[in-house]
């Protein structure tokens, strides 16, 4: 293996927020894999293995050996802190609630949600912020109707989330704000101990809670909460922000409802949202015939491979929303496969057509590389769209 400088935990260029960091291409195109330094001020600058290549991090993904526990700070009840029989018995216990059927059926809510956002947005006016008005508010609905949160608590819930996952923070702050979460999230799982409610929090408390402590359950909690919300509501921020930068591609998704479903593939193929989120060897494995060994850390870039030109005789450092949909890892892969993958796609689905259809002539209020992307979080996004029609 050969070393290399420094590469960003979010893994993107400077002034290009959609382009992998150089670091990464050269990587991908190095015959051997590299060792690197990762800066994190969760985690403190830690060196890992890279891995870049879309076979290469398909199946270090899949590798049991490979763990999620032990690499990120604990959480009971977090899936991602668990691993093997212990994370299979918990996700077992969510899968029922975020399958393809269970989004189409909330389809028809998700529609609600979205005509709301759009009557926010057009009484705001010209020059509102569009992250504000109608990427978060969008998701925050929808997950905290799932969990049952009450409507007066989301604002509140929503800074606290943005802030713990925000890479730029101490890690002091980023715990600090861990815990006023875990603290909210109690509270609301005493609530359903005592009165479950016909949501998702509730039902698992119905069907498992006598299988799961009250820690257990509140972690659980927080972890769809900041999944259900954050995660989506930065990945429509950048598909957005993407879009405005292509209007012939944005045409497509605001004309062609036949498009939409391998558009919202495109986009999450194209903008990858997570970071490269490290793991930590259990043993041996070998990639390529290299060895990594017990105890080392491992990042793997989706987002460089989404781009991995093995992966397909394609360009795929174009966007092309009418593109055949190709294999891409936005949602990574094995154990840890997003959970609520089919619930994100829905939301993207019916909120971008709606969002271009009500406003054709949508457009940036500042030229596009005074847009405030955040390229240092836990999740790629925009914190600031102001748009104008």
């Amino acid at each position: 293996m050969t070393e290399s400088a420094a590469i960003p935990i979010g893994g993107r260029a400077a002034g290009c927020p959609f382009t992998p960091a150089p670091e990464l291409y050269e990587a991908q195109q190095d015959p051997e894999l590299r060792r690197a330094t990762v800066p994190s001020p969760l985690l403190g600058a830690f060196d890992a293995v890279v891995v870049t290549r879309y076979e290469d991090v398909r199946s270090v993904l899949a590798d049991d050996r490979l763990r999620m526990g032990g690499s990120m700070p604990y959480q009971a009840g977090n899936l991602l802190s668990y691993d093997g029989p212990e994370h299979t018995r918990l996700r077992r216990m969510l899968t029922g609630s975020f399958t393809t059927k269970r989004a189409r059926e909330l389809r028809p809510r998700i529609e609600d949600v979205v005509t709301s956002a759009l009557d926010a947005l057009e009484e705001a006016g010209p020059g509102a912020d569009l992250v504000q008005t109608f990427c978060t508010p969008i998701p925050t609905a929808v997950i905290c109707e799932l969990l049952g949160v009450p409507y007066a608590d989301r604002e509140e819930f929503q800074r606290r989330t943005a802030i713990a996952l925000d890479f730029t923070t101490s890690r002091e702050v980023q715990m600090e704000k861990a815990a006023e979460m875990e603290a909210y999230m109690a509270g609301l799982v005493a609530r359903h101990r005592e009165d479950p409610g016909d949501n998702v929090l509730g039902r698992v408390v119905r069907d498992f809670g006598d299988q799961l402590t009250d820690s257990e359950l509140a972690g659980i909690g927080n972890m769809l909460l900041i999944a259900g919300h954050e995660t989506i509501a930065s990945t429509l921020s950048a598909g957005i922000a993407l879009l405005l930068r292509h209007p012939d591609q944005l045409a497509v998704v605001r004309d062609d409802p036949e498009a939409v479903d391998g558009a919202v593939e495109e986009l999450l193929r194209y903008c990858a949202p997570a970071a490269i989120l490290p793991r930590q060897a259990a043993g041996d494995i070998r990639v390529r015939d290299q060895e990594i060994k017990e105890g080392e850390r491992v990042v793997a870039s989706a987002l460089a491979a989404n781009r991995d030109l093995g992966a397909a005789r394609e360009d795929l450092d174009r966007l092309d929303v009418r593109r055949p949909p190709q294999r891409h890892l936005a949602f990574g892969f094995g154990p840890h496969q997003c959970l609520g993958q089919q619930l994100a796609r829905m939301e993207l689905r019916v909120a971008l057509p709606a969002l271009f259809s009500r406003f054709p002539t949508l457009r940036p209020a500042v030229p596009h590389d005074e847009v405030d992307y955040r390229t240092n979080a836990l999740v790629f996004g925009v914190n600031k769209l102001p748009v104008t029609w």
